[in-house]
């Protein structure tokens, strides 16, 4: 029912409009409703995080139709929603191309990701270069590809499960499942065939155990992984596990064991000044230790690494919904990569050569691309605490420009300055 006044026309429900009927009431209403209106007037603007993450408010509370009095003057029902027929002909489109065998291997590609699988395949790598055991070609290429296949399968699954999702951001619409290029059966197939010939490959032709932790990393990536990234900020860590097991995937290739017991115990190798024995024992690198390094180093540089990522491409993740750290708070995300970057500096210097995986010499010599981590994660902090302008967050997280931060070569600021004028 429309309630009119000299001043003011509302909408107002049955409850509202009895008690706004009489005039007195009324007179008494207008300064609360005045001081409503200017301080719904200077409002302010809905932060980046609850734009996308809070609409749900406004669907709370069921709308009840009979809850509004019907008016005593007829309003006329709105018009019918019409649309007006496409304007683009028909022969504007272009029909998609069949899936010759080139196409479809590059639709395959496309799925595993294979640039990325590419990486996953050379952290195992570095595995089976530390390990100190031997490994025969044969093992060495199994290892490549069974990792391969298991990192194929895991991307494939989890760009299945995100169709709708990775349909509404700029640089994930164009994957071959969103633009139909290629089925959700034919993918299932696919992620499926690797899935099981990877594992299977692993499991015959190196040890159960790289079998059983490929098979444990497609669950874990398609599977939990892929299920929290829209329900809790905790997908990043999953996602680190994941990471960070490839390295020991390479490690037990060799036949190298994971965790210690009386056979096999945890072995330290001090510093020479501090060591009875000039010569270490070279085998006695094979011990768990050295696997926990290998973990803790991959499993530890993914965050500067990713947290930069995922701040340059927040507004993607918020649009899809998922729940990241640099959607909810950017300025935790940025604490969470320097956290690391400094976690960093001890797992360089102290751990990877106590478990001997290395010489000491590389505790000082790891500290100098440990220093440039440490820069750039303060430069993410100061731009996820409002401090710096987002020109800050470096494109490339783990990189640097060596010439700069070594002096050969000097920032031109004219361009600096006309860059930030664009």
């Amino acid at each position: 029912m429309q309630t009119v006044h000299p001043r003011l026309t509302l909408n107002v429900c049955a409850r509202c409009h009895s008690w706004l009927s009489t005039s007195r009431s009324f007179s008494r209403a207008r300064p609360s409703l005045k001081r409503s209106l200017s301080t719904a007037s200077t409002a302010k603007p809905l932060n980046f995080t609850s734009y996308f993450f809070h609409n749900e408010r406004w669907t709370s509370e069921p709308y009840h139709s009979d809850a509004i009095v019907s008016p005593s003057v007829a309003i006329p029902p709105p018009p019918r929603m019409s649309y007006p027929p496409p304007t683009v002909p028909l022969t504007a489109y272009k029909d998609v191309p069949a899936l010759t065998p080139s196409r479809l291997l590059t639709v395959y590609s496309q799925l595993s990701k294979s640039r990325l699988s590419v990486l996953v395949v050379l952290t195992a790598m570095s595995g089976v270069a530390l390990s100190p055991l031997h490994a025969s070609v044969p093992v060495l290429l199994s290892t490549a590809l069974g990792t391969m296949l298991c990192s194929a399968s895991a991307n494939t699954l989890n760009q299945i499960q995100e169709i709708p999702f990775d349909a509404q951001m700029a640089r994930t619409r164009n994957r071959p499942l969103v633009r139909r290029a290629i089925s959700p059966v034919h993918a299932a197939g696919f992620a499926v065939a690797t899935g099981i010939s990877g594992g299977a490959l692993l499991w015959t032709m190196v040890n159960p155990i790289t079998a059983i932790l490929g098979v444990s990393n497609i669950a874990l990536y398609a599977g939990l992984y892929t299920w929290m990234k829209r329900r809790t900020i905790w997908n990043t860590w999953v996602g680190a596990v994941v990471g960070a097991l490839p390295p020991l995937m390479g490690w037990t290739a060799c036949g190298g064991q994971l965790l210690p017991s009386a056979s096999y115990p945890i072995a330290t190798f001090l510093p020479s000044f501090l060591s009875a024995s000039s010569v270490p024992d070279l085998m006695a690198i094979d011990n768990p230790l050295a696997a926990f390094a290998l973990f803790m180093l991959l499993f530890s540089w993914q965050f500067p690494h990713f947290n930069a990522l995922s701040h340059l491409v927040r507004g993607s993740y918020a649009q899809a919904g998922y729940r990241m750290l640099s959607v909810l708070s950017p300025s935790k995300n940025a604490l969470v990569a320097l956290r690391h970057a400094v976690l960093m500096t001890g797992i360089c210097s102290v751990l990877i050569p106590l478990s001997g995986l290395t010489t000491w010499a590389f505790a000082l010599t790891s500290l100098v691309p440990k220093r440039g981590l440490r820069q750039r994660s303060v430069e993410i902090l100061e731009v996820g605490r409002g401090e710096a302008g987002e020109d800050r967050v470096p494109s490339q997280p783990v990189g640097m420009d060596w010439g700069k931060w070594l002096g050969i070569t000097e920032d031109d600021e004219d361009e600096d300055l006309q860059g930030s004028q664009l």
